[in-house]
């Protein structure tokens, strides 16, 4: 499949999810359901059998890994300070702030391959490993805080932390699961991706990116322009090796998580803001991930 369309078939579950919910009897009532299920059983399984899996060698790729623990701190810090800025709603603001720097992590290994080959799965594994527990502490965060909910009771309770540190504890413990464990859990983590994605288009509101459009435009520019351009020019300048600058490249322009659409809901923000961010996100990186691979190209 050539990159450029490695999207759709998210875009389409995002599509399918829309239409079952406003023209089948699976209407709101079924989604909340689905929603609960993909937030406290199915990403959590997604996520501790991804970060369990892969033994993590950070000393042997630390550039590598400064590069995208540069590119996610910057979206923190960018994502964050638009709060600050005119006009933009709290709640808004809250909600949608986790979709300028949190990435769909199965985009990112399904793609890795295709762009460094086998090393570059291994690459992404690890990129992923140690990514994945920062965004999701800095997602809650602003969630947190504007429900007035405790953050470290937040932190202590929510599952997809709970999943990621339980994952890398894991890990980091030299653990393997048994083969019947990994494959159990590797199957319920299988169904997070399309009941998560469908779980968005079920909850899609494009009407509601109205309520904040220039909050709406300075995150997707965020996630968009600004972190892959980053990315581009953090690796030509620490002279990593191209397999590895092209996959920090690619790790920047993935789109969101899908999974930031269900911690808004779960957490009391605007879920249709967030489904919004999602699709929108989606359909940006399928024309933005290959261009700046692009321009890396060219650059380099």
């Amino acid at each position: 499949m050539p990159d450029a369309l490695l999207l759709l078939p998210d875009f389409l579950l995002i599509a399918a999810g829309w239409v079952l919910c406003r023209h089948t009897p699976l209407d709101r009532k079924v989604w909340d359901g689905v929603e609960r299920l993909v937030y406290f059983v199915l990403f959590p399984a997604l996520l501790f059998q991804a970060i369990a899996r892969n033994p993590l060698q950070p000393g042997t790729a630390l550039p590598l890994l400064a590069c995208g623990w540069a590119v996610i701190g910057s979206g923190i810090a960018l994502s964050y300070a638009l709060r600050r800025a005119p006009g933009v709603d709290p709640r808004l603001h809250a909600s949608g702030a986790q979709t300028a720097f949190r990435f769909n992590s199965y985009v990112a290994l399904a793609l890795a391959e295709r762009v460094a080959g086998a090393p570059g799965l291994a690459w992404t594994a690890l990129l992923v490993s140690v990514c994945v527990p920062v965004c999701n502490v800095a997602a809650v965060w602003p969630l947190a805080r504007h429900g007035g909910q405790g953050y470290l009771r937040e932190l202590v309770r929510n599952p997809l932390i709970l999943a990621t540190v339980g994952g890398l504890l894991f890990n980091l413990l030299g653990l393997r699961l048994p083969e019947l464990a990994a494959t159990t859990l590797a199957r319920i983590g299988a169904a997070a991706l399309p009941l998560g994605l469908m779980a968005v288009g079920a909850g899609l509101q494009m009407g509601a990116l109205r309520e904040g459009p220039g909050l709406a435009a300075g995150l997707l520019a965020i996630r968009h322009l600004v972190l892959p351009a980053l990315a581009i020019g953090l690796v030509i300048a620490s002279g990593l090796p191209p397999a590895q600058q092209a996959i920090v490249v690619a790790f920047a322009a993935l789109p969101t998580a899908s999974s930031a659409y269900v911690l808004a809901i779960r957490m009391g923000g605007h879920g249709g803001y967030v489904a919004g961010l999602v699709t929108v996100s989606t359909l940006l990186a399928m024309a933005g991930l290959p261009a700046a691979l692009a321009v890396l190209r060219a650059l380099a």
